[in-house]
């Protein structure tokens, strides 16, 4: 036994098959948490209770969530394309989940520490649009359709902002791997050196989730539920946890890439302690989403490609001008 582990390969395997299932764990564990915080924020913001009847202050309440969705009946609909329709929901958790493998929760915490792991993550962020279309299309109805349409324009209007954002960070930093970013921010967080970066970056990520008031892909007021519409049981489940999947990584990468990640500025922070500090970082942007979720009304389809098209990608351009001259003076 000893020495199948010894082999460099299998010790690999071993390494990543244990790392990705630490990571599905975690962030299954930190979804079932958000469903019921989202509920009570916005219920807080809009002077209600929010769940509080399953389980003290209704913390059971994901639990029986989880519960319905396995038992509720799996529709498909007669003429939607049984293969496309059933796949989708797979593909959404698993392009969700992948780029949670380069995201480091501590200085030697992570899956794989990649020489280009923004590029990494960045690059699997943008796959969450080929569920989407394919549950829009397998799904045989117009208004599925139409949220499909809409999340394509909505992702076009909102990766190359996102994208740009960053390039201030990396070349502040020297360096794509996520790590040595992080190491780069012991003394001083990059929001204060990237203002304009982080503010571009910040709206470009709550269009990419689709989150309000970007919710286009689906607006209920309009398309029912958007794109998943003919969705049901574990099916939808699956697309939920892809939701709230991504938000818990793009939360992650916001705080590694402008707010040191698990650095607090001249403050050695013991290895035992980063991961917590970097959840805790993570938390508090996810509050600041939810709070924007409960009081900020949707946008309409100009405005929000007006905002991608016309503010979002001259600021992000003015940012790389200011960091290049920055760095030259």
């Amino acid at each position: 036994m000893i020495a199948i582990l010894d082999n460099p390969l299998v010790f690999a395997l071993i390494k990543g098959v244990a790392g990705v299932a630490g990571i599905i764990t975690f962030v299954s564990l930190n979804v079932l948490f958000l469903v019921w915080l989202e509920r009570k924020v916005i219920a807080r913001l809009q002077v209600r209770y929010g769940p509080n009847r399953a389980g003290k202050f209704g913390l059971l309440q994901p639990i029986a969530d989880t519960v319905k969705l396995f038992v509720k009946e799996d529709i498909i609909p007669e003429k939607a394309d049984r293969a496309v329709f059933t796949l989708a929901p797979a593909v959404a958790f698993g392009a969700a989940i992948l780029p949670a493998v380069a995201i480091p929760f501590a200085s030697g915490l992570m899956v794989s520490d990649l020489n280009v792991g923004i590029l990494y993550v960045i690059a699997l962020l943008s796959l969450g649009t080929i569920p989407v279309i394919m549950a829009g299309w397998g799904s045989n109805n117009k208004y599925t359709l139409l949220g499909a349409m809409r999340a394509v324009a909505q992702s076009l209007s909102y990766e190359i902002p996102l994208v740009l954002s960053i390039i201030g960070v990396v070349a502040l930093a020297g360096s794509l791997s996520l790590v040595e970013i992080t190491h780069a921010q012991e003394n001083i967080w990059y929001v204060f050196l990237q203002p304009i970066g982080f503010i571009v970056f910040f709206i470009a990520a709550i269009a990419e989730m689709g989150r309000i008031p970007f919710d286009m892909p689906e607006s209920e007021s309009e398309l029912v539920a958007g794109f998943h519409t003919e969705y049901s049981g574990m099916k939808f489940g699956l697309l939920l946890f892809a939701e709230y999947i991504h938000m818990v990584v793009a939360s992650a990468l916001m705080v590694l890439l402008f707010f040191g990640g698990w650095n607090i500025p001249f403050v050695t922070v013991p290895f035992i302690l980063q991961a917590g500090v970097l959840i805790v970082k993570m938390y508090v942007v996810i509050l600041i989403l939810m709070w924007i979720r409960g009081t900020l009304p949707r946008v309409t389809i100009v405005q929000m490609t007006a905002i991608g098209w016309k503010v979002l990608i001259p600021l992000a351009l003015l940012n790389i001008l200011l960091t290049g001259v920055f760095m030259t003076l």
